[in-house]
């Protein structure tokens, strides 16, 4: 068969109902309103563990993070707990390559061992003495041929990168929006500009990963803030969860108060408008593979690494079982392979590499020790059927588990007493309620079901 190029898109931060066509948030995203009318859009697509470095851990693995060791954000601190992307994982970058295709990687790579020798060279350190930011040595690239990247630096206005043999010494700071230079070096890519990028003979696969919407969210274009020209807070924080009062349920578990609507106010126009800004530029590339005449022989997915509560349960950011957090956008693209329409089949993290893996014609060349699961006859509509996510928070010793109707969640206190979350995301889509004390036989069933889940994965949890 001829093996169909991937185009991989995934913002840092993206909430699944950040999408004009949603009718959630009310953002602008006209060019993705009407790419998803080409596409499969998944209702449940998951971030298991809402976190940059696991999300990108699990993607290239196809491993849940106790498998692979990124069990949280790579920086400084964490290098002795082996917290970083093994030399020695198969990724699917190596797989892709091992079979004839060209690999590329642009923008936020974030799954190093951070290295203070490097301070110079990187971001340097933060206000907290922590380094995030760092030059990815060639060895631990994982087969990604073409090389525009850096390690963690949430400076979106004046980026820097090292690319492809550059020395650690000989980063480029472009001086532009990072969406902005990492679509143009996408375009060139694609359009194989001077011949230089790569061979044209073989077929790629080039994963992209923008750092915007990611705070800081004042760092954007005043031009897409100006879109929102007109609209109050009131208009673009439309949620009905968000609050002032934090749940009582996440203060159990957090031990924080939290100001989060506040928060949400002060940002909620700029993060919209970077996502207007990001939408701006995907539709860049769909223009590109066009003007190509590869659109038919084009892999192309929209997604994100997890989302942002922006003030819903008063809570911001993302390490949490909220949907704002945990859902992710999922469109997917293959003219004559994929129907478009939407599904609410569960997509874990780990499954995307083996489904991919399938899609372009190596589904023979699936490392045995992944743990997703090939999920390439739910996007064929050859599947169908329940299927469950799993979500992982270590920070907070809680597991949990979702489903087409519910999100579960349990939490163990220092002696393993547990505790129990449970919301009917069918019936209360803003989950508000937490009825896990009013259905004990369901929350049995459920909490069997999570042990069996974990057990497929090495983490200790439950040990």
């Amino acid at each position: 068969m001829k093996h169909p190029n991937l185009i991989y898109f995934f913002p840092d931060q993206w909430r699944q109902q950040a999408l004009g066509f949603m009718n959630a948030d009310p953002v602008i995203t006209p060019n993705l309103d009407q790419f998803s009318q080409e596409s499969l859009v998944l209702e449940n697509a998951l971030s298991n563990f809402p976190l940059c470095s696991p999300y990108r851990g699990m993607l290239l693995t196809g491993k849940y993070p106790y498998s692979n060791g990124v069990i949280a954000n790579c920086n400084s601190n964490r290098n002795t707990y082996g917290v970083y992307l093994k030399k020695d994982e198969r990724c699917i970058s190596d797989v892709l390559f091992e079979n004839g295709y060209n690999t590329g990687y642009i923008g936020k790579w974030h799954l190093d061992p951070v290295d203070l020798s490097q301070e110079k060279y990187t971001e340097g350190r933060r206000e907290d003495g922590v380094m995030w930011d760092s030059y990815t040595l060639p060895n631990r690239r994982h087969n990604f041929t073409f090389w525009h990247a850096y390690g963690a630096c949430d400076n979106h206005l004046e980026p820097h990168y090292w690319v492809n043999n550059a020395k650690i010494e000989e980063k480029i700071k472009p001086e532009e929006w990072s969406v902005k230079h990492e679509t143009d070096v996408a375009i060139n890519y694609i359009r194989n500009k001077d011949g230089e990028y790569r061979d044209e003979s073989k077929p790629f696969a080039l994963m992209m990963s923008l750092n915007p919407p990611h705070p800081p969210f004042k760092q954007v274009p005043q031009k897409y803030v100006d879109m929102y020209e007109g609209k109050s807070v009131e208009d673009l924080l439309n949620r009905e969860n968000v609050t002032d009062k934090t749940p009582e349920e996440y203060l159990q578990i957090s031990d924080k108060s939290q100001n989060g609507k506040e928060i949400a106010r002060n940002n909620v126009k700029n993060y919209f408008a970077a996502i207007t800004g990001v939408d701006e530029h995907f539709k860049r590339i769909l223009d590109a593979i066009d003007e190509m005449g590869i659109k038919d022989d084009t892999i192309v997915v929209f997604t994100s690494d997890h989302g942002e509560m922006m003030g819903s349960h008063n809570v911001m950011g993302k390490p949490h079982w909220y949907a704002e957090s945990f859902k992710v956008p999922f469109l997917i693209r293959h003219p004559g392979k994929i129907k478009p329409g939407k599904s609410d089949f569960i997509l874990n993290v780990p499954d995307i590499m083996p489904t991919l893996l399938t899609m372009m014609g190596l589904e023979d060349q699936i490392p045995d020790d992944v743990e997703g699961d090939n999920k390439a006859g739910y996007f064929y509509g050859l599947q169908d059927g329940d299927t469950e996510g799993l979500f992982i928070n270590a920070f907070t010793n809680m597991r949990g588990l979702k489903t087409k109707q519910y999100t579960f969640l349990v939490k163990k206190d220092y002696v393993e007493r547990e505790s129990y979350i449970l919301y009917d995301d069918l019936n209360d889509p803003y989950q508000r309620r937490n009825i896990a004390d009013v259905h004990d036989e369901l929350v049995k069933e459920l909490r069997i079901k999570l042990d069996e889940v974990l057990a497929t994965t090495k983490d200790i949890w439950n040990k």
